[in-house]
């Protein structure tokens, strides 16, 4: 479980978290939604160690991501924004390259370089340098070294940016059979992505929580129009979202 218990974190005079608390469980595919700005990417940064916290703490699977960061780092599969690599590496010397940082040598690190090029549908370009691959390619191969290591928490910021329609089917089905005997947690600004793998979804905006449910309970609670609109589905959880983030912007 991951308990995150009233974080905060400040920059000088602006509160990017304000007093932030929630917890997931195991086999929960977590939906993490807000505006720019909101503090879902400083959140994410918590969680995985890499910003610490102005106050409150982080535990993962009972360990404290500040006092015991390499226990609790070892649980985490963790896909960054612009999911930063290695670009003059090949797909496959970089991925053979994480697996020995995570301390798999052999036979092991062979069979797992080669599980989640499968997965992630890398076998095309594994000989090209990173460089040299289209955007979608390269979020593919950022996601692979996320799962390489087959962690029990993932954290994903922007899962499916750049990929095509058949790409992102792929990655979302990836993603909910992964999520079987893990935490995932999904920060987009997709709706359509948290109704289509997330159980849960936490809106947050200005740093604190404005709303906590699944996907179904959001959109029972999203206010009637009374304007025509045209929206993508699904449009009743959009309209939430909309009108949660307007009312908080508003206090």
């Amino acid at each position: 479980m991951i308990e995150i218990s009233h974080i905060t974190r400040k920059f000088e005079h602006f509160t990017a978290v304000d007093d932030l608390s929630f917890t997931v469980a195991e086999g929960e595919v977590l939906g993490f939604l807000g505006p720019n700005g909101a503090g879902k990417s400083t959140t994410m940064k918590i969680i995985t160690g890499f910003l610490a916290p102005t106050s409150g703490t982080v535990t993962i699977d009972g360990h404290d991501v500040a006092t015991d960061p390499l226990a609790a780092k070892q649980l985490i599969g963790y896909l960054p924004e612009g999911a930063p690599s290695y670009p003059d590496m090949t797909v496959l010397k970089f991925l053979e390259f994480i697996a020995e940082v995570r301390g798999f040598t052999g036979e092991e690190r062979l069979r797992r370089v080669e599980k989640v090029i499968n997965d992630v549908d890398l076998g095309s370009v594994c000989e090209q340098t990173i460089d040299t691959l289209s955007k979608g390619f390269k979020r593919r191969v950022g996601l692979a070294q996320a799962i390489l290591h087959d962690p029990k928490v993932l954290i994903l910021d922007e899962p499916t940016d750049g990929l095509d329609p058949n790409q992102k089917h792929h990655v979302r089905q990836l993603i909910r059979n992964l999520a079987k005997d893990k935490i995932v947690i999904v920060s987009t600004h997709i709706l359509e992505e948290v109704s289509a793998v997330c159980t849960r979804a936490i809106i947050i905006a200005n740093g604190r929580i404005v709303a906590d449910g699944t996907p179904a309970e959001l959109e029972a609670q999203a206010p009637e129009s009374s304007h025509v609109e045209v929206q993508s589905a699904p449009g009743r959880l959009e309209a939430f979202f909309r009108s949660v983030t307007e009312q908080e912007a508003r206090v």
